[in-house]
């Protein structure tokens, strides 16, 4: 894991220090700034990176212990910082959002930024009393893995209805639409009965007399009729974020998804009322 470990089986590495770039939300990045990171690592460091590591940042991989400060300078007057790490407040990370996605029910991005610019002295500095990961995805799909993932998870989510287009329902069922997941090839007929209502968790789906209905009190947003379908299906309008704390992944007891703590909140800009929470 860490060559300074054994300087005397790798004596020419034994200063093999690593540094975290913080990502840009969504990890969306212009190829000109990525040159830059890179002319400056190239020339300082060892060249290798990774891109990118499980908890997010762009991990630089290999440099002496006299080059890590003029590495630090060099991408701050670019406009970079360092990323979390240690027993601190980790980097946040979010899902593609409304960026590419037609799913996201919230603003992934502005509140990834939000939480960075809040917090960014408590990445650099340990304040907090140890290691802390926000994770926001944009739909229950959960693309950024933040239920299992995060020890702060936000997951869009609404709490109206599902919006149902019934002549697309007609049309995937006719086999005029090719569903996204059970149907093989462009004409294959959608069996909405196998496919659909019975693979619903929670058994809040019907479909009688051509017409799909949905008992929206029992629905748990799972998603699997909404990937299914998404020509017919779509999210609610009434759109926020549930907020659940706790997901660690320990050697010995195995994995544990977050405790739901917040069912339903809004989260709109500035997201004080999140905030507030995080610091209780």
């Amino acid at each position: 894991g860490r060559y300074s470990d054994v300087p005397d089986l790798f004596p020419g590495v034994e200063h093999f220090h690593t540094l975290r770039v913080n990502q840009p939300a969504s990890k969306f990045y212009k190829t000109e700034r990525l040159r830059e990171v890179m002319e400056i690592w190239n020339r300082r460091g060892s060249g290798m990176l990774n891109m990118h590591g499980s908890t997010g940042d762009m991990v630089l991989l290999g440099a002496f212990t006299e080059e890590l400060e003029p590495i630090f300078a060099e991408p701050t007057l670019k406009g970079w910082d360092l990323g979390g790490s240690g027993s601190a407040l980790r980097t946040p990370a979010c899902c593609v959002g409304k960026a590419r996605c037609e799913f996201a029910c919230i603003d992934t991005q502005d509140i990834c930024y939000s939480l960075t610019q809040e917090y960014q002295d408590e990445m650099h500095r340990p304040a907090w009393p140890y290691k802390f990961k926000f994770k926001i995805d944009g739909c229950p799909n959960c693309c950024v893995a933040s239920l299992a993932r995060s020890d702060c998870a936000i997951i869009g989510t609404w709490r109206d209805d599902i919006r149902i287009d019934q002549e697309a329902v007609a049309a995937y069922v006719g086999g005029e639409i090719a569903a996204h997941s059970g149907a093989n090839g462009p004409d294959a007929k959608l069996d909405i009965k196998a496919d659909v209502v019975d693979l619903c968790p929670t058994g809040c789906m019907f479909y009688e007399d051509g017409k799909l209905t949905i008992n929206n009190a029992e629905c748990t947003r799972c998603m699997h009729c909404i990937n299914v379908m998404p020509r017919a299906l779509r999210p609610g309008l009434d759109t926020g974020a549930s907020i659940l704390v706790g997901a660690k992944a320990p050697i010995l007891e195995g994995a544990q998804m977050g405790s739901l703590i917040i069912p339903f909140i809004k989260m709109e800009e500035p997201y004080d009322e999140f905030k507030e929470f995080v610091e209780k």
